[in-house]
């Protein structure tokens, strides 16, 4: 495994462009599966994740090519339904091509998947679903095997507003003939790009945004081109950089109104922000900051996102004042509190509710990205302290970041792989 090496001390400063958004870009991916013609995606980040989605997709059948930075993908021959186990492991968002499998092919079979070790995330809420719209499900060597000589639509209502489970649901109704409706769903803007994408195929998609979503299905849907929205959680990251740096930012491609409590909590703390022209935004930070306690909890959207939550604590460590973070969305997500203290961060946690002290001088360290996001924070607080921080599983860090290195130097980071 390779490591980001940082010395921190210099503030960011300069202009910089969102890439497409992963959590966006996964599940529409997937979606390509129902189309009865190739699908052109534009804007989509160059991530070990979406290398790993387009394995699981050539493993099925499909034709799967980039030309520049347009991702053309051809499903007409998907005629496999078991998901390499292999590939199941690497990635979570594997398990998004089993609603599309499931209502093209009749079966699909897949097995727990991985991803980042943030607690426990099962598949139930997808399972429950499925038998809702008429698959039976049985368990095998390869693992859960979902079968269904016909979909048919019906009303769902989610125990929690999982958005994985929102967007499996969301893709295989589309391919039902009728309306299914989706009650309690995620309201991520990730979902309301995948129902765009979906009407764009020729489904009736209602309510996307909204905990009630309905469906019109298709029994055909057809190929398009489609761009990919921005990322919101790659801006928050940058934004978050340049606050605990002092610096000043200008995010091209990034949607301001995506980022529910984070702009408002850091106009409260002296960071200006402004929106420009819709999609640009610029930063400015102080360098110092006064005491201010910060409390926040996490929460499925418009609450604090949980993927935001790592790289906020970082920042905290910033501000002067003790603050609390209540993760109630992840029960494992503390994690990186453990690599922060190796910095010299005076953190209290548990595998829920962090204490941090924050305005204490941090020290360089050798710390491990434990999970994506972690990783990010990790980064974060190399950029704060003098010295040199070196932080190792950079390849975890790379599952949601491309370029991370290079475009931190292009904001005057020091900061390399090896």
């Amino acid at each position: 495994m390779g490591k980001f090496v940082v010395r921190g001390g210099r503030r960011l400063e300069g202009v910089l462009r969102v890439h497409g958004a992963k959590n966006a870009a996964l599940p529409i991916m997937a979606a390509s599966v129902l189309a009865a013609s190739p699908v052109t995606l534009l804007g989509v980040p160059k991530l070990r994740d979406v290398d790993v989605m387009i394995e699981v997709l050539q493993s099925l059948g499909a034709s799967v090519a980039w030309q520049d930075d347009a991702l053309t993908i051809d499903p007409r021959g998907i005629h496999q339904y078991v998901i390499p186990q292999e590939l199941m492991l690497k990635m979570r968002a594997s398990i998004f091509v089993v609603g599309p499998l499931l209502a093209r092919l009749g079966h699909a079979v897949a097995m727990q998947p991985g991803g980042c070790s943030i607690g426990d995330r099962p598949i139930d809420i997808h399972i429950y679903g499925f038998q809702q719209l008429g698959a039976k499900v049985s368990e095998t060597d390869e693992g859960t095997r979902l079968d269904a000589e016909k979909l048919r639509p019906n009303t769902i209502h989610l125990s929690y507003p999982s958005v994985g489970a929102t967007e499996n649901l969301m893709m295989a109704a589309s391919l039902i003939a009728g309306e299914t409706r989706i009650r309690n769903a995620a309201m991520e803007p990730e979902i309301v790009d995948l129902a765009q994408f979906l009407e764009k195929m020729g489904a009736v998609v209602r309510g996307a945004g909204t905990p009630d979503i309905r469906i019109l299905g298709r029994e055909v849907l057809h190929g398009v081109t489609h761009t990919v929205i921005p990322d919101r959680i790659e801006a928050a990251t940058f934004i978050l950089a340049t606050a605990a740096t002092g610096g000043h930012l200008t995010l091209e491609n990034c949607i301001v109104e995506h980022l529910p409590g984070l702009t408002g909590r850091l106009r409260e703390l002296g960071v200006e922000i402004r929106v420009d022209d819709g999609d640009r935004v610029e930063v400015w930070a102080p360098e110092r900051y006064r005491t201010v306690p910060v409390s926040l909890h996490t929460g499925p959207y418009p609450g604090f996102a949980t993927d935001m939550q790592a790289q906020f604590m970082a920042f905290l460590l910033k501000v002067p004042g003790v603050h609390i973070i209540s993760e109630r969305v992840f029960e494992n997500r503390l994690g990186h509190a453990r690599e922060l203290r190796r910095m010299g961060a005076q953190i209290v946690a548990d595998q829920r509710v962090a204490l941090i002290y924050g305005g204490r001088p941090l020290h360089a360290a050798e710390v491990r990205a434990l999970d994506l996001r972690a990783g990010a924070a990790l980064v974060i607080a190399g950029l704060m302290c003098d010295g040199e921080t070196v932080i190792q599983d950079r390849e975890v860090i790379e599952r949601g970041y491309e370029d991370l290195d290079g475009r931190l130097r292009a904001l005057g980071a020091d900061i390399e792989k090896q």
